[in-house]
């Protein structure tokens, strides 16, 4: 059984807390099924946005780069998505170390 968006993205919110990581919802998407991208923000002008991906050959569910670089272009990319979805939400993460903790256990779910 998955966990709906709402209960992920606010576990998730406090996982980065607990860590002194600063982070807030840009976009409040569908609370049941609504996707999730994650905007990782360094602050120095770059950024990476990730997407949750089903592996067809493992049948994990993993976080990749959706797209990385000037965050004015990773900006468009997600309003883009936005575009295409409007129940998207969008989670964004501030760290000039780069820490978004999606490669720990539990958050690929």
């Amino acid at each position: 059984m998955r966990l709906t968006a709402r209960i992920w993205v606010d576990a998730y919110l406090t996982r980065l807390r607990l860590s002194d990581i600063p982070a807030f919802v840009v976009s409040h998407g569908d609370d049941t099924a609504g996707a999730v991208l994650i905007k990782l923000n360094t602050l120095d002008g770059q950024a990476v946005a990730y997407q949750r991906s089903f592996d067809l050959m493992t049948g994990d569910r993993k976080w990749m780069d959706l797209i990385a670089g000037a965050e004015r272009d990773v900006d468009a990319a997600i309003a883009k998505q936005r575009g295409f979805d409007p129940d998207l939400w969008v989670v964004e993460v501030e760290d000039r170390q780069g820490r978004h903790l999606l490669d720990e256990p539990g958050l690929a779910d």
